[in-house]
């Protein structure tokens, strides 16, 4: 296809008017050796998402329901709608860092032919609270360094369900894939949650790779209230099991030490972190034990629902809470 693009970046949006706006000017002000599409879809706003697409002539709008999305089907629908021959994919509130970033994004499919899917970094806004920014800062760091690209892949190395759990994450908030293994190889599986998970361990079971682009780096953490992220935390956990991962009960004995364990690490990072002035670290002293605590409550919970429960899944649910997220 001569006019074919290069790319689709698809940002799916529900009520995303905060942070929209610098998305799109960052993803237009990106410097790529090839042509980019952008496309929203979204799924029933009623804040000013939609007025803030119109100002983009060049951005296609696709609407559906609210009732019709679903974390993998919606991301399926896009690729579908997609022309370019990778797709990206943005939530609504993931900013991309430099205008480099869909440019490193892109990058790691050059390497090989079985690299079908790549996750970038997320950097975590200077608001986060502690206890989700160093998990953040945490779990990437434990890619690969930034500087360089790390493939992950599945052989003879790989003898138990832990690392094949470990090498197949993945994460959609900031992520590419090759639109025609999208539509025609391995979709997005249709579940309630962990939609990018259960992605990342199909392509690594079915012996095609991924990688992690250190440089592809967006600017994103949830702007959660203390309610939000501990119902976060039962939906992550939850959705894991529902599809299978295998998450042991966490005893009270356990919560405790865990608990006791994240509020020390927290503090001691929060006493070295030049991020926060004297009067904010003193804040997050006091107030980010509180997180740690309600933390693994709600993990403990959810460890011991019953998956397939549907309304005691809901009643613990975030997802339910806001109809989706």
């Amino acid at each position: 296809m001569p006019d074919q693009p290069l790319v689709t970046v698809a940002v799916l949006t529900y009520n995303g008017e905060v942070y929209l706006e610098r998305i799109l000017q960052q993803i237009l002000a990106q410097q790529l050796d090839g042509s980019v599409e952008v496309l929203v879809i979204d799924s029933g706003s009623t804040d000013s998402t939609l007025d803030i697409v119109s100002r983009y002539p060049t951005v296609r709008l696709h609407e559906i329901p609210n009732s019709e999305f679903g974390h993998g089907k919606t991301r399926n629908l896009a690729a579908q709608l997609a022309t370019g021959e990778f797709i990206a994919f943005l939530t609504h509130d993931a900013i991309p860092a430099s205008h480099e970033w869909l440019r490193e994004l892109l990058k790691p499919f050059e390497i090989d032919d079985s690299i079908v899917a790549v996750m970038g970094k997320q950097i975590p806004r200077r608001g986060c609270f502690p206890l989700l920014k160093y998990e953040i800062q945490g779990v990437f760091a434990g890619f690969g360094p930034d500087f360089g690209t790390t493939v992950f892949y599945n052989d003879n190395f790989v003898q138990s369900e832990g690392v094949l759990n470990a090498i197949s994450f993945y994460s959609d908030v900031n992520s590419a894939a090759r639109r025609d293994f999208l539509v025609n190889t391995i979709p997005y599986r249709d579940v309630r949650y962990a939609e990018d998970q259960l992605f990342g361990k199909d392509l690594i079971e079915a012996g095609y790779r991924k990688a992690y682009a250190g440089r592809a780096a967006v600017e994103h953490s949830n702007d959660l209230t203390l309610d939000e992220y501990r119902r976060r935390i039962f939906d992550e956990t939850v959705g894991l099991r529902q599809i299978g991962f295998p998450i042991p009960v966490l005893t009270t004995k356990g919560r405790i030490r865990l608990t006791l364990r994240g509020i020390v690490g927290d503090t001691l990072r929060i006493l070295r972190d030049g991020d926060f002035t004297w009067k904010r670290r003193l804040y997050w002293l006091a107030i980010n034990p509180v997180y740690q605590i309600e933390k693994w409550r709600s993990y403990q919970a959810s460890t011991v629902v019953d998956p397939t429960d549907e309304e005691a899944v809901r009643s613990g649910s975030l997802e339910h809470s806001r109809n989706r997220s």
